[in-house]
């Protein structure tokens, strides 16, 4: 691991449960057979983390706080990765935050008790250091976390280090100052509802100097600049496993293009080819894209 990492990813750090069913979606009063079941880092950040490093990128992670279940699955998962977890804070009266998702192809319901942990007026992550930020060369931030998440938007606008971020609305200054802001279409849907998505587009993308996408699961993405033309793009095809971490790897793949200098073009590109890849098999954490299949992937796609 270097001193200084070359990305910072500040948000959701999970221990994902995760069942993969073997004969189609869960049904009232039906039994279903699990086909794969994993314990395995997740959430947001956790995720993107885990492709980073898959990429060849070091990665400081920090976020929400390790419990005593949590901790030591991801201490030992990361144990050989070029992911840093220094900085996080251990949990010793709790379990940790966690998640379980049922999957079956292209449906996916998660379950967890976040809207508990949220409206307990506790605060279970961590506050960002400028010392652990500083000196990496791009970031990741996760909208989550109120002043948590504004005070590590700040400390990377103060140093002059590009971060990117997801499904933050307009008008809020996280989205003002990202270098790139990926709006899945379940964050339009909640904020936007009932606006076309280039009407959407259009809105978001003169609030920032940055690049604004909108990702549309198996939809067309949107993408652009202030005062750019829209730009289109379609997801590669691909046999989809399962859809768990298909945005996070998305996110993850917009950090890797920002880190490297790709242009707009060529970061969706990018992005669109880890994600495709990410739904082509599952576990996700277990089998991450590698740099290699994401640039065979483009190969392909581009003849």
């Amino acid at each position: 691991m270097k001193q200084n990492p070359e990305a910072y990813l500040f948000g959701q750090i999970l221990g994902t449960h995760s069942f993969l069913l073997k004969d189609g979606f869960l049904e009232p009063d039906e039994y279903s057979e699990i086909k794969a079941q994993y314990f395995l880092p997740g959430g947001e950040t956790g995720t993107a983390a885990t492709v980073l490093s898959s990429l060849g990128v070091s990665v400081r992670m920090d976020g929400t706080w390790l419990g005593t279940k949590v901790a030591p699955m991801l201490k030992e998962f990361y144990r050989d990765k070029s992911v840093d977890l220094s900085t996080m804070y251990e949990w010793k009266d709790d379990d940790g935050v966690m998640d379980y998702v049922v999957i079956a192809g292209l449906v996916r319901s998660p379950m967890g008790r976040f809207q508990t942990l949220f409206s307990s007026g506790k605060r279970w992550w961590n506050i960002p250091k400028e010392e652990d930020i500083a000196g990496c060369k791009v970031a990741a931030i996760d909208p989550f976390f109120g002043e948590e998440t504004m005070r590590c938007a700040e400390i990377c606008r103060k140093n002059g280090i590009p971060y990117v971020t997801i499904d933050t609305p307009h008008d809020s200054d996280l989205h003002r100052w990202a270098a790139v802001n990926v709006v899945s279409k379940e964050c339009t849907s909640q904020h936007y509802a009932g606006m076309a998505p280039e009407a959407i587009l259009e809105l978001m993308k003169e609030h920032t100097d940055g690049l604004t996408i909108i990702t549309r699961g198996g939809g067309e993405m949107l993408y652009a600049r202030k005062g750019g033309e829209i730009r289109r793009r379609k997801p590669y095809a691909v046999e989809v496993k399962s859809t768990l971490g298909a945005g996070d790897t998305f996110k993850a793949g917009c950090t890797y293009a920002l880190l490297h200098g790709m242009n707009d073009d060529e970061m969706v590109r990018f992005a669109s080819a880890c994600s495709a890849i990410a739904i082509s098999r599952f576990p996700l954490p277990l089998n991450p894209p590698t740099l290699r299949e994401v640039e065979t992937l483009i190969e392909s796609g581009e003849k």
